[in-house]
């Protein structure tokens, strides 16, 4: 067997044909027509083998049957060819990716997917929280003990969305952080409850909106943490349970 009828029959295979289905149809193409003798002595079929593999290509619609004695048999033209197997091939396509496509919008339907996300690193920290502050339609809450957490970039995006109408509002238990962003026009600066303690590990609290939430935390060596979350019903139920438990106003 050449290479090119190797490559020509593994093709085939992937158009869902067998090794066999292959070779028997490339062997008639060869020889126009034929017996079940002809076509095993043009390729390695064995002769008991081909009855069988004929039958198969010729439901496939591939080649036609003689009755004769003995058998003759006869393959479609390459271009029926062609087009039978392009045919087949999108029947299959269709009816694959229409199960798939039934699979997930069953699976939307039964389960909503929640984006909770996970970033390290201060710098990235900052990022987010500004972007999610400028997308704040409503209200942006912010709250943390550390005066390193507080940027240029934040002060600038909160005093932006204040102007725009937001209900800002900062918490600290630290002067410096409430004097610094209750500076800015339109922000309003408090202490955080006093039944709660602050927890050293604590970094920095953002919600935004009723759905939009951001937890950090600090570790030892001053890398941070966070968890975010914005239109998931995930941060909904959390900035509720916050809320519920009083530990911010």
């Amino acid at each position: 067997m050449t290479r090119d009828e190797s490559a020509a029959i593994d093709a085939f295979e992937r158009l869902g044909l067998t090794s066999y289905e292959a070779k028997v149809f490339i062997a008639l193409q060869q020889l126009g027509s034929g017996t079940a003798r002809d076509v095993a002595r043009t390729t390695d079929v064995p002769r008991s083998q081909v009855y069988s593999v004929a039958e198969s290509l010729e439901k496939r619609g591939l080649l036609a049957v003689q009755q004769a004695s003995p058998i003759r048999y006869r393959p479609v033209s390459i271009d029926e060819a062609q087009t039978t197997l392009r045919n087949r091939f999108e029947r299959e396509q269709e009816r694959a990716f229409d199960y798939v496509e039934q699979v997930k919008r069953d699976s939307v339907e039964e389960e909503t997917q929640e984006d909770i996300w996970t970033i390290r690193g201060r710098e990235r920290v900052d990022d987010r929280v500004v972007d999610l502050v400028s997308n704040a339609e409503d209200r942006v809450l912010f709250g943390t003990r550390l005066p390193d957490l507080v940027t240029p970039a934040l002060g600038e995006a909160l005093e932006n969305r204040a102007a725009a109408g937001v209900a800002v509002t900062v918490v600290s238990r630290d002067d410096g952080v409430r004097d610094r962003l209750g500076s800015l026009e339109g922000v309003t600066a408090d202490l955080p409850p006093t039944n709660r303690e602050d927890d050293e590990r604590s970094g920095r609290i953002l919600i935004v909106d009723d759905d939009g939430i951001l937890l950090s935390v600090v570790d030892d060596s001053g890398g941070e943490t966070a968890i975010w979350s914005s239109g998931s019903l995930f941060a909904s139920v959390l900035i509720q349970l916050i809320e519920a438990s009083d530990e911010l106003r």
